[in-house]
């Protein structure tokens, strides 16, 4: 007997119709209420299909949603979230951008990432870079910004993660069902699904372009999983981070390339392009390519062109970690494409060439800082660090005046606050708090909140938090086949009385999740004491191909399973969006401890400060801002150490004895008659205030429109006009400067002999020798610092020296320089090419002298 299979979905009543339009929406990830509608169709239904909407509209009883239809609670409970839908859609409802910057709507920013982590229910994201873009979308969706996404729609995703009996990480990945993900098809003008090509060696790679909607904005993926292409190019954008190195330049071609071509068949003309990261750098070569094609620039002018209005964020503070490809991949898939831009192979090569230990590449940082006019790391502390990496592209330039600014992370409030911390701050905080995000006098009444009110809220979330982790541990040990005995453990494992450390992040060396256990019998001892227990919930994935971090995972998973540790210690396997927001709230304490600097930034400590758990953390990243002593721990000194060993020597004791003498101490020193750790929930208090609006999304994204979006916009537009007029000038007029430049001297005027006093100002000057060079063709500036041991200034600050007169063949200029501080400082006068509307005051490649 053959047999036929025919899949039935439920009809939405109509009643609830709309259900179906706001699963579309990605809105619905950041609105409890809207999630809580969806959940309570079918409960159990909604958490076994990990949140996802649609899937549970396509699977859920007939039966439940026409009860639902007629429920006249849940018909109010409907009616609310499609209000607030409408309300926050409406073209009419005031946003921030649109009260600040009005008029300028149309000037679209394009923001290009590998990854967006958007919701657990769309996997397609394996860390701290994809949540960041996907909260960054969700926050310029909020503020009403001209936004679009582009980047890459895996048919695989990111793995699902599955820790065998042996704690090993093995790897699944089972291929999205994209008629069960709030995605839908790109369409062209005439109405058909859009397809965009990129050529790879020997034949051409088609991608299909989805479109999700976050909110207000379109987030545009590409898909190469198509008909039209072979096998091998089918394979392309399945899986993230997955693959060679042929597979992975091939898709940052296609993401690149292919993304400005898809953004530009969409019919969009960007204003700005974001580069997250230099997964996409690529998309400047085909920018450049476009202006030399169709409007006849050089090359130098299509690169003028195109740095006007594009902005480069890095995230990798370690030169390993960027993408460098070697020159032979370069010339197999580049052999056919430099001619379009006008070079030769060796102009093109040298253009993004990086010299590093393992030899010469071609860097996909460099070719991004090369055609970007702004670009910034993602904190204070990167920013120096990323200064410090890159400065070979501008010699002859103090480390502190390399154009690399820094733009500290933040979250997206709304979709990592728990529903019931969003209740209670919204009892006590002003009633338009949620528009007010960012500003921190809005945060002062959080001291208002009485003890007793918010511990009791942290509570209901770690009991929550400990419900969850059993039951994940609970559905672990059945697909390990164990014994009834030990499943029935599941449930008593962890205290939700005692002191709970979280731990949970990417699995890599450099963030040494062994720490803790460094001195392994003085942790024993610590997680041991009866009268004060101290537990610890692990968390967290490794690349694939990383085995050194899934050695470590392995390591946890061992000391988990030691009958010391039994119930104390939790590895929980697959590390998604949805452990992340149960960890963040339910867990007493956030330990972090990266190897100093090499944290970018980080931003799950962020989360949990935000939900009024403590950071313990070594002061990298975010946390070396963040931290002000009240408001959490610090690991470690604020410096260098002279080897590996010595530092994490000195961490561990750090780690352990505050620990000890501090952290349990204070959790456990209780109110007599409220059993409140008043001392505790003060530094709670303390972490919500200092950190929620600092470290928001919406400070994030409203810095980057006023510091880089408006400006780059701006810039692009004055590149732009009379067909591209500035740009072609600022070509000519470096040429003819560097014909000239090598007769440019300067000579240091004398100093005063005796000693300055801080606020007396002194007259310097110098004597520089144009060769003919116009004087409003440069700037001469007094560059005040102080010296290092290595002779280089550093701390400086530089200011605009005065056309005097002219001395034969000479040119006098002055300056009234001012000391702000004592001891020994350090003046010098430096000569560079400097003209308004100049890109940058420090460019790649700079034209300069010094006396």
């Amino acid at each position: 007997m053959h047999l036929g299979k025919i899949s039935v979905r439920p009809r939405v009543p109509a009643a609830i119709e709309r259900l179906e339009e706001v699963a579309y929406n990605l809105w619905w990830s950041w609105h409890t209420e809207a999630q809580a509608l969806y959940g309570r169709l079918d409960p159990a239904l909604w958490d076994t299909l990990n949140h996802n909407p649609i899937k549970l509209l396509h699977r859920i009883e007939q039966a439940k949603l026409d009860a639902a239809a007629s429920d006249p609670d849940f018909l109010t409970a409907y009616a609310e979230v499609m209000a607030a839908f409408d309300h926050y859609m409406s073209p009419d409802t005031p946003t921030w951008y649109g009260t600040h910057h009005a008029g300028k709507q149309d000037q679209v920013i394009a923001y290009f990432s590998a990854e967006f982590g958007l919701h657990e229910a769309l996997p397609i994201y394996s860390g701290g870079l994809g949540i960041l873009s996907g909260d960054h979308c969700k926050e310029a969706s909020d503020l009403g910004l001209p936004f679009v996404g582009v980047g890459f729609l895996y048919p695989q995703g990111y793995f699902t993660q599955r820790i065998d009996q042996e704690g090993q990480q093995q790897a699944e990945y089972e291929k999205i069902d994209f008629a069960e993900v709030p995605a839908l098809p790109a369409l062209d003008a005439q109405g058909g699904e859009l397809l965009i090509s990129v050529d790879l060696p020997g034949r051409t790679v088609y991608a299909k372009i989805w479109r999700i909607q976050v909110g207000r904005i379109p987030i545009f993926l590409m898909d190469t999983d198509v008909p039209r292409n072979v096998p091998q190019d089918r394979e392309l954008s399945a899986r993230l981070y997955g693959g060679d190195r042929e597979m992975r330049i091939s898709q940052e071609i296609v993401l690149g390339i292919g993304g400005v071509r898809a953004v530009m068949a969409l019919g969009y003309d960007p204003a700005v392009w974001h580069m997250n990261e230099g997964h996409s750098a690529f998309l400047g070569l085909e920018r450049v390519r476009r202006k030399v094609q169709d409007a006849g620039l050089s090359f130098d002018e299509a690169v003028e062109a195109v740095r006007a209005n594009t902005l480069f964020t890095t995230h990798t503070p370690v030169p390993a970690g960027n993408d460098a490809f070697a020159f032979e991949l370069v010339d197999k898939f580049f052999w056919q494409y430099w001619g379009q831009l006008r070079l030769n192979r060796e102009q093109f090569i040298e253009f993004a060439r990086q010299e590093l230990p393992w030899g010469p590449q071609y860097s996909m940082t460099v070719l991004a800082l090369r055609l970007s006019g702004f670009a910034n790391g993602v904190s204070q502390l990167h920013g120096e660090v990323s200064r410090e990496m890159w400065r070979f592209l501008w010699p002859e330039t103090p480390i502190d005046e390399v154009p690399i600014g820094a733009i500290t992370n933040g979250v997206h409030t709304q979709t990592w606050l728990a529903q019931e911390l969003k209740h209670l701050y919204s009892r006590y905080l002003p009633t338009d708090w949620v528009e007010q995000i960012e500003d921190p006098k809005i945060w002062d009444a959080i001291d208002d909140i009485p003890d007793s009110e918010l511990w009791a809220v942290h509570q209901q979330r770690k009991d929550e938090m400990v419900r969850f982790v059993r039951q994940r541990v609970r559905r672990q040990y059945l697909r390990h086949g164990e014994s009834t005995q030990r499943i029935a453990r599941a449930d008593q494992i962890l205290n939700p009385n005692a002191l709970i450390i979280g731990f949970a992040r990417r699995f890599a060396t450099y963030k040494r999740a062994m720490l803790i256990f460094h001195d392994l019998e003085r942790i024993t001892r610590i997680l041991n004491d009866p009268q004060r227990p101290v537990q610890i919930i692990f968390s967290g994935k490794a690349h694939p191909d990383d085995e050194p971090g899934k050695a470590l995972i392995q390591q946890v998973y061992e000391i988990s399973q030691q009958p010391e540790f039994a119930g104390k210690i939790v590895f929980l396997e697959n590390y998604d969006m949805n452990i992340a927001r149960h960890l963040i709230s339910g867990v007493d304490i956030w330990l972090n401890t990266p190897r100093r600097p090499r944290e970018a930034s980080g931003t799950s400590g962020q989360k949990a400060a935000l939900s009024g758990v403590p950071n313990f953390s070594v002061l990298d990243g975010w946390w070396e801002e963040g931290y002000d002593g009240s408001n959490g721990w610090a690991i470690g000194e604020n410096r260098e150490f002279k080897d590996l060993a010595t530092q994490d020597e000195a961490d561990a004791y750090s780690l352990y004895t505050t620990l000890e003498e501090e952290i349990i101490p204070t959790f456990y020193d209780r109110d007599t008659s409220t059993a409140v750790p008043s001392a505790w929930v003060q530094i709670m208090k303390n972490s919500i205030r200092t950190c929620a609006p600092r470290f928001s999304m919406r400070r994030m994204v409203i810095e980057y429109t006023e510091r880089y979006y408006l400006p780059a916009a701006e810039q692009g537009e004055r590149y732009q006009v009379e067909d591209w007029a500035l740009a072609k000038q600022m070509v000519d007029w470096r040429a003819s400067l560097r014909s000239r430049w090598h007769n440019v001297r300067a000579e240091l005027g004398s100093l005063p002999t005796e000693i300055v006093t801080v606020g007396d100002p002194v007259q310097i000057q110098a004597k520089v020798w144009l060769d003919g060079i116009t004087p409003s063709d440069v700037a001469v500036e007094l560059v005040a610092g102080e010296q290092n041991g290595d002779g280089e200034l550093i701390n400086t600050v530089p200011m605009p020296m005065n056309l005097i007169e002219q001395d034969g063949d000479a040119t006098l200029y002055s300056a009234n320089f001012t000391p702000e501080r004592s001891g020994a400082l350090a003046v010098a006068v430096r000569v560079r090419a400097g003209r308004q509307y100049q890109i940058d005051p420090i460019e790649p490649g700079l034209l300069v002298r010094w006396a």
